[in-house]
């Protein structure tokens, strides 16, 4: 049997280890900055904060009115005037800006001033069989050729299918499209939610 002491200390130096941020992190957000000033690249941002964080609308939620469904605290809002200014002072040149429908997202993409929002059915979660929006999402992310950056924001439940990959609330997830690999993109890095 195991020294009980041994695997505490094992466990808790592990937890530690997963919790406390790393050089390696601050690389990945610096690559990813760097891509997206550079051009030609996405930044798939997953709204801001909107409690209670999971589980989707409340009863009732139509998709005309904001009243009926998660919105933005101020965290969520400071969060996405956040996102917009990092975007500013690191040069990146923002060709187009497509958001979900969803208040949430399009409040997150309009507080980011970094461009005239569109909305795009394609960035709502796809839950229906066949998968269409997930379909055009994936001809959006392919197809994107620059030389700007274009600023997907969308929710969790959109980003998974899409990359197998899930996001924090405000954070950005950088992707290189058309590569020669056979997935829809490659990811290039992560920013994470600003504090």
């Amino acid at each position: 049997m195991r020294n009980p002491t041994s695997l505490v200390a094992f466990s808790l130096a592990l937890i530690i280890s997963l919790a406390t941020p790393t050089a390696p992190m601050a690389e990945d957000a610096k690559e990813a900055w760097d891509a997206l000033a550079k051009g030609g690249h996405i930044a798939l941002i997953r709204h801001g904060n909107a409690p209670p964080g999971f589980g989707g609308d409340p009863p009732g939620f139509r998709l005309d009115d904001c009243k009926t469904q998660r919105n933005l605290d101020e965290i969520g809002r400071q969060q996405a005037r956040a996102l917009g200014e990092a975007f500013r002072r690191h040069g990146v040149r923002v060709d187009r800006i497509l958001s979900s429908p969803v208040c949430r997202c399009m409040d997150t993409a309009e507080l980011m001033a970094v461009g005239e929002v569109e909305k795009s059915m394609a960035l709502l979660p796809d839950r229906g069989e066949p998968r269409v929006r997930l379909q055009k999402l994936k001809a959006i992310v392919s197809g994107w050729r620059g030389p700007g950056t274009l600023v997907l924001v969308t929710h969790g439940f959109t980003i998974s299918p899409l990359l197998r990959t899930y996001l924090e609330q405000a954070e950005t997830l950088v992707l290189k499209p058309g590569t020669a690999s056979e997935a829809v993109a490659d990811i290039v890095g992560r920013i994470p939610t600003p504090q």
